[in-house]
């Protein structure tokens, strides 16, 4: 049996538009396993989000701050095998990995990168439930775990699975799924998570973000009643005494090259001396150019006139979210 990448290296990865059944490798999206017997209330004390709602059959999203309240790290969290797992995307494993060990004291934790133990992919469209190992979950961000397989139900504006396994039983289901599906790059994940709302935080936009600036609040990733982690007294006060200034919108952006995470934004309308805002992520759009999640400053936004990079830069479309954000 070939290991993973050089089974992935005989498979043909299309970049083309993304089509209504996809198989994607979510090879740049790492593993962080958190095992022992002090595993859960270490990392209570440390995330946005509470973690004694993560079990077998239930996932969630989160966010690691640094003491202003700014994210390090946005992940989904799921238990497989009584250890705890942490997707994010590869950048930041090592100095995610790293931060966390600075914590640990005398508890009993063991922190690994187990990016490759555990194979991930992604299966995206009305033709994959037929077409998963084990019955997938009803709920988003469910969860279920059959024969070494474990299997998360994704939210998106269509069926979204991302499966985890060793490599030998998941090359025979990217086999068996490629008959199907069309097998494609990471772009269409990209592009799948932007129209679903979820942010992701890589090297460009470290400490950029309140979890609140990118909507994390509303899709479940905070928890305002678990107590004290790392940067709570910001994102607490925040939602309780402040008046959110900038949030995070999803829009398409009429430009040749594809905008990079962390590219500032332009409007005459701004007041901030922190700028407009900036690119969250982007992807080509099937429609043209790009799509993008972008955090922007509320007042600019509402003007409608917010451009990438300088005035003289492409427009913004504002497209809509599949969940509503509150404003004020």
């Amino acid at each position: 049996m070939l290991d993973w990448q050089e089974f992935l290296n005989q498979q043909k990865l299309d970049d083309g538009p993304l089509p209504d059944c996809a198989l994607t490798d979510l090879s740049h999206i790492g593993l962080i396993q958190v095992s022992g017997e002090d595993a859960r209330d270490f990392l209570q004390g440390q995330f946005t989000n509470d973690i004694n709602r993560v079990d077998a059959t239930h996932s969630q999203l989160s966010a690691y701050c640094g003491p202003k309240g700014r994210m390090l790290a946005s992940f989904r969290i799921l238990e497989r095998n009584d250890a705890l797992l942490l997707m994010l995307p590869a950048e930041r494993i090592a100095a995610i990995r790293k931060r966390l060990h600075m914590f640990v004291l005398r508890a009993k934790v063991k922190i690994e990168d187990v990016s490759d133990r555990l194979v991930r992919i992604e299966l995206s469209g009305d033709c994959v439930p037929d077409l998963l190992p084990i019955d997938p979950p009803n709920e988003d961000n469910g969860v279920h775990m059959l024969d070494g397989y474990t299997v998360i139900r994704i939210p998106g504006d269509r069926p979204r699975f991302q499966v985890l396994g060793e490599s030998g039983v998941m090359q025979s289901l990217w086999e068996e799924a490629a008959a199907t599906t069309r097998p494609v790059s990471s772009i269409a994940w990209a592009l799948l998570d932007i129209r679903a709302g979820i942010p992701a935080v890589c090297e460009a936009t470290v400490e950029c973000f309140v979890p609140q600036m990118t909507n994390l609040h509303v899709i479940e990733g905070v928890s305002f009643t678990k107590g004290c982690y790392t940067g709570q007294e910001i994102v607490a006060r925040m939602h309780y005494l402040g008046r959110l200034k900038r949030r995070m919108y999803r829009v398409r952006i009429d430009s040749a090259q594809q905008p990079v995470p962390g590219k500032a934004l332009y409007s005459p309308h701004s007041s901030s001396d922190q700028g407009t805002g900036r690119i969250v992520s982007s992807a080509p759009s099937p429609d043209g150019g790009h799509e993008a999640l972008a955090v922007i400053e509320i007042a600019a936004a509402e003007t409608g006139e917010v451009y990438l990079g300088a005035a003289d830069g492409p427009r913004l479309t504002f497209l809509d979210l599949p969940y509503t954000v509150a404003s004020g």
